[in-house]
């Protein structure tokens, strides 16, 4: 027995050190090595980021090649860790050369002959994609010790900056799974529990949001930093590292060519052909598989590998099949963790050696990027866009604030200013000239095309930023004068004023994005507020105030706490929102504030169920929108747990996208009797489905399968199957919806038009009993992004939101998610108001 366990560590010993070999290497260097520092070869075990800031620290303390800063702090606070490796010549002259390589760019002067190339090597935006972040300590080894000729070469005519890890915290979620199921022998069975992660797995960050859709969206911290230095830098290549299926091999671009972004210019997807040569022939020479031109697309410009591209850069995505863990059987035979370190280590330098080849030309490029932007712009029919909004500064605050992240250069009207019948008031309306440096980005932003010449996408096909934030914009043909028009917009504190002692009530208006927010800290306080439900011209000392449907009012007669006028004074003094002091219960018109209309609002306590079988994406959205927007942290609960859990403690639930078929009947009797004693039921998408298949939600649904078969299917071949799938898939478009803008659940929203984001073939069918139908699919509901054109009739009538009694609770469900990508504004309301109001309302569906 002895014998064979010997045997067996002495196999095992083997391996260990035949998989940890890489190339190329550095010998006897006086720099730390991955190992010296972390005790362990790169490949043997999974590294936290705390290991990878460890190692990047001590090289760049040792090398004059490599400076390390952090850049910013992920949501769990681990550092966002940016490497820059050049010359030491090169390095003691950094920021000389970042200013005149942007201004060379950007504003077309003159670059020096020998001006060095920017490279952006980004790894393992997905925390379960870890071979990009192992790799990376690999590549600033080698950069900073290596003394051959080629590698002097890069650094004089380089400046490479390395994100190691883009992801930090689902990196570490991944890393501690992969270690804590690795044993003396690396298993590859599939089967085995390391290849399996629990839900909701490496792949997202602290909210289990996509980083990688988040380049132009910027809702989170980590991509904030990101774009903050994509922006300072402009590099000329950015390299985004990935993996894929374990089935795979390695992938890198150019990508399906039918696929990419129209604005996209053709000489960049040349330059990504050129720079695929170099990929080529160093797996060539690695005796390693790939393959390009498949699968893969560059149209969503939200994306690592696509976002640079609209500016000037070359995105290049590359792929590795994944390991999953330590070792893992495959098709093409065991991958081990180290073999996919391997060829991304392979990848990286042959991105940089393709780059150094061809400096002259991405330099030269990125210059004629930006002239031929401005051309483009001086010939356009299109001016520029405007956009206002009166009534929810925080909302149109958030929209300028992306845009000014991006560079985009956005003025505000100093005077009205007329386009045809609209006038856009001075103040509150903002323009967006297309003669800028980032003219063909915000045309992106802006875009509401329907239709590509390819049909088919590997991720949305819309994301028109205005419709998001739910701005009126419109694109215009003339530019106001520049007398009408004031600096750039930057943003900008608020002065709060001290409200005034001895009022017979304290009242704020509903449209604000704050307003929630603000009620929620007064409730915590133990607060009394009432909700208006109708429009109220209140006195407030000599001059009148009008308070809109949905004003919050807080009578002093009604408080309990005797310090509730200071509560007030210190919660109001940290948000914007107008607070105003009432004199009477009297009102000029509307509701007197002691009538009936003027309901109770309660602070939620909310159960979101998160768990296996539940869209993680969205659960984190909905989780990190309730906090965001309505103030309240969720209770998060996996669906397999209802029937242990104490429904009593919560006023909401919360269910998400998911599969909830494996619910029986107790877990519908448990919440049916919560919700008839009072609660407020939300359900979204298939947790919309779901309450009306139990018969919670009194509506039908057309499924995706009845949707399907609108679409004709004969006469195909089977080169058209990929097109077809294409066809019969929503994969992201927004649509208008109709609102009834008398029912509380819509209170704030000021149009009678609303933007939803729409990616499933679900549809809620609307109701036949009155009052039910809170919103409904315009007649001509397609904004923006592809669908099918079968589609759009069955959409134009359908509900996009239902809400109606149930017992003493209520039941509220809607088609789509009102949270889509955490950057959806505008419908993110539609949630909100069901925490707060969700039973504001009485409406019954038989």
């Amino acid at each position: 027995m002895k014998y064979y366990t010997l045997v067996a560590l002495f196999a095992f010993s083997c391996y260990s050190k035949a998989v940890t070999t890489y190339v190329p290497t550095v010998k006897d260097t006086s720099l730390p090595t991955p190992e010296q520092v972390l005790g362990f070869k790169v490949g043997d075990w999974h590294m936290r980021h705390d290991q990878i800031q460890r190692y990047m620290e001590q090289l760049s303390k040792a090398s004059p090649r490599a400076d390390l800063e952090t850049i910013g702090y992920s949501h769990e606070q681990r550092p966002l860790l940016q490497l820059v490796v050049s010359s030491p010549g090169n390095l003691s002259k950094l920021e000389q050369i970042r200013q005149q390589h942007v201004a060379a760019a950007r504003l077309g002067e003159t670059a020096s002959a020998d001006a060095p190339v920017i490279i952006w090597l980004g790894y393992s935006i997905h925390g379960n994609e870890p071979s990009g972040a192992n790799a990376a300590l690999l590549v600033a080894q080698y950069l900073a010790a290596a003394e051959n000729n080629e590698v002097k070469n890069w650094l004089d005519n380089a400046v490479i900056i390395i994100q190691p890890s883009m992801n930090p915290d689902g990196h570490d979620r991944f890393a501690n799974w992969a270690n804590m199921h690795k044993g003396a022998a690396p298993v590859a069975d599939p089967q085995h529990r390391e290849h399996n992660e629990p839900w909701p797995n490496g792949r997202p960050n602290h909210y289990w949001f996509d980083l990688n859709r988040d380049w132009l969206l910027l809702q989170h911290p980590e991509s904030r930093a990101r774009i903050a230095q994509y922006q300072q830098w402009l590099p000329n290549i950015v390299a985004d590292y990935h993996e894929m299926g374990t089935d795979s091999t390695f992938f890198f671009q150019p990508g399906i060519p039918s696929r990419n972004y129209p604005l996209t210019p053709k000489r960049n997807f040349e330059l990504t052909r050129a720079l695929a040569t170099f990929h080529a022939s160093a797996l060539d020479k690695a005796e390693q598989l790939y393959f390009t031109e498949e699968i893969f697309d560059d149209f969503y410009i939200g994306k690592g590998s696509t976002y640079p591209d609209i500016q000037g850069s070359v995105g290049i995505l590359f792929e590795q099949a994944s390991s999953r863990g330590h070792l893992q059987d495959s098709i093409n035979g065991p991958l081990s963790f180290s073999a996919t370190i391997q060829n991304q280590l392979t990848a990286s330098l042959s991105t940089i050696r393709g780059a150094v080849a061809k400096r002259a030309e991405l330099l030269s490029y990125q210059q004629e990027f930006y002239k031929s932007a401005l051309q483009q712009a001086k010939n356009s029919k299109t001016r520029g866009y405007i956009f206002t909004e009166s009534d929810d500064t925080t909302r149109l605050a958030g929209l300028l604030d992306v845009l000014q992240r991006h560079h985009v250069d956005v003025f505000k009207l100093s005077r009205d200013w007329q386009d045809g019948d609209i006038t856009y008031p001075a103040e509150k309306s903002f323009y967006v000239p297309l003669q800028q440096p980032q003219f063909r980005l915000i045309k992106a932003m802006f875009s509401t095309e329907k239709n590509f010449a390819d049909n088919t996408f590997y991720d949305v096909s819309a994301w028109t930023l205005p419709y998001a934030y739910n701005i009126q914009f419109a694109g215009v043909s003339r530019e106001p004068a520049k007398s009408q028009l004031s600096s750039s917009w930057q943003a900008s504190a608020t002065k709060r004023a001290a409200l005034t002692p001895g009022a017979y009530a304290y009242a704020f208006n509903w449209q604000d994005q704050q307003a929630p927010l603000l009620l929620q800290a007064l409730l915590a306080e133990k607060l009394v507020l009432r909700a208006a439900m109708n429009n109220v011209t209140a006195t407030s000392g000599e001059s009148e105030i009008a308070l809109a449907a949905g004003a919050m009012v807080l009578p002093a007669g009604l408080q309990q706490q005797p310090d509730w006028f200071a509560r007030l004074q210190r919660v109001k003094q940290q948000f914007s929102v107008p607070v105003y002091a009432i004199s009477s219960g009297l009102t000029a018109s509307g509701s007197d504030l002691g009538s009936r209309k003027f309901v109770p609002v309660a602070l939620p306590t909310i159960l979101l169920l998160a768990g296996p079988d539940i869209n993680s994406t969205e659960a984190g959205e909905a989780w990190y929108n309730l906090e965001r927007l309505a103030g309240i942290t969720p209770t998060l609960a996996e669906p397999q747990r209802l029937r242990q859990l104490d429904l009593s403690r919560y006023s909401h639930i919360v269910l998400p996208d998911g599969n909830y078929n494996a619910w029986q009947d107790k877990e519908v009797s448990q919440l049916k009797q919560w919700a008839e004693q009072g609660g407020v039921l939300w359900g979204h998408k298939r947790g919309a489905a779901w309450l009306a298949k139990v018969g919670l939600l009194k509506a039908g649904v057309w499924q995706g399968e009845e949707m399907t078969s609108l679409i004709p299917q004969h006469n195909l071949s089977y080169q058209d199957k990929e097109m077809l799938a294409g066809k019969q898939r929503i994969a992201g478009a927004i649509y208008q919806a109709d609102l009834d803008l008398s029912h509380p659940l819509t209170f704030g929203l000021t149009h009678a038009t609303l933007p939803v984001f729409k990616n499933s073939t679900m549809l809620l069918q609307p109701s036949q009993a009155p009052f039910v139908n809170v919103a409904l699919y315009n007649t001509s509901p397609q904004l923006a992004g592809y669908t099918a054109p079968e589609y759009v009739p069955r959409i134009s009538q359908s509900a996009v939101l239902l809400a109606h009694n149930i017992g003493k609770g209520r039941v509220i469900a809607m088609t789509d998610n009102p949270v889509f990508r955490g950057y959806f504004f505008g419908s993110s309301r539609l949630l909100v108001n069901a925490m707060y109001l969700g039973t504001a309302f009485s409406t019954s569906a038989d």
